[in-house]
């Protein structure tokens, strides 16, 4: 039984079709196909109930998926343990923020792949909060505090954010100093998000509204620098603004405590090796970065 058909396999199972599998492996549809055909030829049973949407798991193919996942784990495993001291490869698929993603992580991932050649990384960048199981990551780089799920996470850095306007805003509508001022301004939002400030050595939560949201970080920081509210933003996105004077900080008796930088996984019993590396080269970057370390100027 070949290793590739099974991975083949899960893969489908788990994205539901032939093409979102093919895609996560890097290759033809049609050369999936014909892994999955060798495979039920091979038992003797039909594993996938193909229909004009994807692919479904057949009772048989329900109860197989999990020992063919067993497997390819293992096979992984074994091939980590008997490859030479530093060596990687086989594939590393990685989920990232794109605020921070492209900019502050991108050049550890390239150096990750530069170092090891046989490996191959493919990581998407997006906002979306990735469902790791069910679109096939074995991990996802995420910022900001984390919520209770049953993903295993490794905290890899620090981060910092700043409540700032830009100075117009401040001369047009005043520079609240009350969280009860603050709840009366324009904030600037990804969403219905909670914000959590500091009072003292008490944390507090508000749930402050706006007329203006975006699902990214660089679209609020561009809204504030326009005059349109109050954000709450990273430091390691805001420093040049803040060096300029296009953004002020705002709301210094209540500052925003500080978040993580993690690297999450799906749970199982051991990290791989190429999520271990991948997240020690994490930890190197963000304690040398200037860009995970408190403006001195917010």
């Amino acid at each position: 039984m070949d290793i590739e058909e099974l991975r083949t396999f899960v893969e489908v199972a788990d994205a539901g079709g032939v093409s979102p599998a093919a895609l996560r492996l890097g290759v033809a549809k049609s050369i999936v196909s014909r892994r999955l055909l060798r495979l039920e030829q091979e038992l003797g049973v039909q594993l996938l109930a193909r229909t004009t949407r994807g692919a479904a798991l057949t009772e048989a193919g329900a109860t197989f998926r999990d020992y063919a996942a067993r497997v390819c784990a293992e096979i992984d495993m074994a091939r980590e343990t008997i490859l030479p001291t530093g060596e990687l490869r086989g594939r590393l698929r990685i989920s990232a923020n794109l605020s921070f993603g492209p900019t502050h992580f991108a050049p550890v991932i390239a150096e990750m792949a530069r170092r090891h050649p046989q490996l191959h990384i493919h990581t998407c960048y997006s906002d979306h909060m990735a469902d790791l199981i069910a679109e096939g990551y074995d991990c996802a780089i995420r910022l900001g505090y984390l919520p209770d799920s049953t993903l295993l996470a490794r905290r890899v850095g620090t981060i910092y954010g700043t409540l700032v306007s830009s100075p117009s805003y401040v001369e047009a509508h005043g520079s609240p100093e009350t969280i009860e001022e603050l709840l009366t301004h324009q904030i600037l939002m990804q969403g219905t998000e909670t914000w959590q400030l500091m009072d003292g050595d008490r944390i507090i939560a508000i749930h402050p509204q706006g007329r203006f949201k975006a699902d990214n970080s660089i679209a609020l920081v561009a809204a504030a620098a326009a005059g349109l509210g109050i954000a709450r933003l990273p430091d390691g996105l805001i420093h040049e603004h803040l060096a300029s004077g296009a953004l002020i900080p705002v709301m210094k008796r209540h500052p925003i405590p500080p978040a993580g930088a993690y690297v999450v996984r799906p749970p199982g019993q051991h990290p791989s090796r190429k999520i271990r590396v991948l997240t020690e080269l994490l930890i190197e970057h963000c304690e040398q970065s200037p860009y995970f370390a408190r403006a001195s100027f917010a």
